[in-house]
């Protein structure tokens, strides 16, 4: 079942071989979950199926937002304006709101610039800091998305409130246990 290549990367780190590798190595590319050896199989296979699915996810959204012209990244940043009914935001604001901490809020900012989405201006309070204010246009572009997002988000109907709610809680409290580490 498993290629000898496989075997020695996995063997050669510190990490037990993930559940996804075990049951079909050539379809994924996960040889090793982030967890020590020694750790249960189902802590193992939940890291592996919650990267997996928060990629599938982050996909699908790709997917969803390219005929918008958006990137995730710009999209999470058009809703961190919207949320704001109107009020400038700073770039250093935004970038702590955003659910990808790594992305560079500046340059993202200056790309909706570009698309005539945003408005970048000085701030009158402090000339260092810039403030960022969403446009018609870019308030425009977010209802046609949220229409297409509905559509998109009417598949976890089917889970129903109660296992949402589950997952949701699980999620969280999957989080809390790694941050007080």
């Amino acid at each position: 079942m498993f290629s000898a290549a496989l075997l020695r990367v996995v063997s050669e780190t510190n990490f037990a071989p993930c559940a996804c590798a075990m049951a079909n190595a050539s379809r994924y590319i996960c040889v090793a979950a982030p967890v020590p050896r020694g750790t249960p199989p189902e802590a193992s296979k939940a890291v592996v199926n919650a990267i997996y699915t928060g990629n599938w996810i982050l996909q699908q959204q790709q997917e969803l937002l390219k005929p918008f012209g958006l990137t995730v990244q710009q999209y999470n940043v058009l809703r961190i304006l919207r949320g704001q009914q109107g009020a400038p935001m700073t770039v250093l604001a935004i970038t702590e709101r955003m659910l990808d901490k790594m992305s560079n809020a500046s340059r993202l900012v200056d790309k909706l610039v570009e698309k005539k989405l945003v408005l970048r201006r000085e701030c009158p309070q402090d000339r260092r800091a810039v403030d960022v204010l969403i446009l018609p246009a870019g308030l425009d572009l977010l209802s046609q998305v949220d229409q297409v997002q509905n559509d998109w988000g009417k598949h976890f109907d089917a889970l129903g409130i109660k296992k949402l709610e589950e997952m949701n809680q699980i999620l969280d409290e999957f989080r809390t246990v790694f941050s007080h580490n």
